[in-house]
């Protein structure tokens, strides 16, 4: 057929030789380096004019807008695009059912599922505890909108490659789940495969359409397979995303740079806590925070950092402990599903907060009760070195510094250690500890 072109006679590829297919996985929340990570590989897969492109696609959902840049690099892919839930009990849940309906082969795994795409808006959940749209017609404007929008897509994207828009518009409408089989029934997806080599058996010879209209034929069998994994700057982006370390990173931050505001000059605490804190709003960032939950959880910074300053003997540490775990309790709680601060997380933390405010609040108590170290007060008593003879006039040296002194004790020679009793201006009073020792013991 002249309109359906071959993946093994593409140029760049030996004569007689199939081109390659990629293989991308795509695994926990759709944050922001998800779509530049899928904007890589389909790029590397066009450059090289690979034979298709599988994404191993496993995710509970994630970021709506992040989700509509990578269905937009999928449906704009000169390679075909497979988009495979797997391993066996993947999930394409929520975001992750835009994407597979983006492919141009949906495959799944056995026990695998895909649905519940029914958007949440950030802080204004779209469905109570009940699964029904809250009462409130003012705050469900937001919601209706949002919901029309994800289901005209999720139809427009079905409809695009011949499968079921109703069944598709259910996930969105109904937060309707499918499980492998059920998909495939209901022709929300095009097949079902073991593994990869069960997949690539499947693809071969199949035609797929792209975005461009360009008909392909797949040649999977015998082809070369180059795996294309995540960066490690990627691994670690993603890892942000995850709301547990998002949650610590805040908090060690935080706990940093309080304890900087407490010991200033420790240098260390402070640049630890500044790092922690920028990572940790960047990965809340890419969550869907409840941003009353991060509001709060500052509030008692600033709660820990006055008690620094206006010493209430824990009053303010207190309410900052009331203000982090309230905090704590509220991030990501708008969600009726998807990622959440362990409840663990969030005593253990806060029981660390009170163990280190109360150890800063007793190391505050116990400096006030020292005696005063420095000025004039602190140099009585401290060691000093004759530098030239006092007869009585001469200089000696202390911490650093030469101070012109008067002996209290006669001559002493250069050399000797004398101790500070006293400052007048800018002279010191010293006395020879030899000659003290000797006078006391006659």
């Amino acid at each position: 057929m002249a309109g359906i072109l071959s993946a093994a006679t593409t140029a760049g590829s030996p004569p007689g030789a199939a081109a390659p297919v990629y293989v991308a996985n795509l695994t926990g929340q759709i944050a922001p380096v998800s779509a530049q990570y899928c904007a890589r590989v389909i790029g590397i897969a066009e450059e090289n004019r690979a034979n298709a492109l599988i994404i191993m696609l496993d995710t509970p959902g994630g970021d709506y807008n992040t989700t509509q840049d990578i269905v937009t690099a999928i449906s704009n892919s000169r390679v075909p695009v497979v988009v495979f839930v797997a391993p066996a009990g993947g999930w394409a849940g929520s975001a992750g059912t835009f994407i597979t309906l983006s492919a141009n082969v949906a495959a799944m795994a056995p026990g695998s599922r895909i649905g519940a795409a029914h958007p949440v808006i950030e802080g204004n959940p779209i469905l109570n505890q009940s699964g029904q749209s809250p009462t409130d017609t003012t705050q469900n404007i937001p919601n209706e909108k949002i919901t029309e929008d994800a289901s005209a897509w999720v139809r427009s994207l079905a409809e695009v490659h011949g499968r079921n828009p109703v069944a598709a518009e259910q996930a969105v409408r109904e937060s309707k789940s499918f499980s492998d089989t059920e998909a495939l029934e209901q022709h929300l997806i095009d097949l079902r495969a073991k593994d990869l080599p069960d997949l690539f058996s499947q693809l071969q010879g199949r035609t797929v359409t792209l975005g461009s209209g360009v008909r392909v034929q797949l040649q999977t069998l015998g082809a070369p397979v180059v795996n294309l994994p995540m960066s490690g700057l990627e691994k670690l982006l993603l890892a942000l995303s995850d709301p547990n370390l998002a949650y610590l990173l805040l908090i060690i931050g935080m706990a940093g740079l309080m304890v900087e505001i407490y010991n200033p000059g420790l240098i260390l605490p402070g640049v630890a806590g500044g790092i922690g804190m920028l990572l940790g709003l960047y990965a809340l960032g890419t969550l869907n925070a409840y941003w009353g939950g991060v509001m709060l959880i500052i509030l008692a910074f600033g709660f820990f950092v006055a008690e620094a300053f206006t010493f209430t003997h824990g009053a303010l540490g207190a309410g900052g402990v009331i203000s982090l775990v309230t905090g704590s309790l509220l991030l990501f709680s708008n969600q009726p599903y998807g990622p959440r601060v362990s409840a663990w997380l969030i005593a253990g933390t806060a029981l660390f907060f009170t163990l280190l405010l109360a150890l800063l609040v007793s190391l505050v108590v116990w400096g006030q009760r020292q005696p005063v170290r420095t000025g004039k007060e602190g140099m009585l008593g401290q060691r000093a070195e004759a530098r030239t003879e006092l007869h009585p006039d001469g200089t000696v040296f202390v911490s650093g510094e030469l101070w012109k002194a008067v002996s209290e004790s006669g001559n002493i020679p250069e050399g000797r250690e004398v101790v500070i009793t006293g400052v007048d201006g800018l002279r010191l009073r010293v006395r020879d500890p030899s000659r003290t020792q000797h006078a006391s013991s006659i």
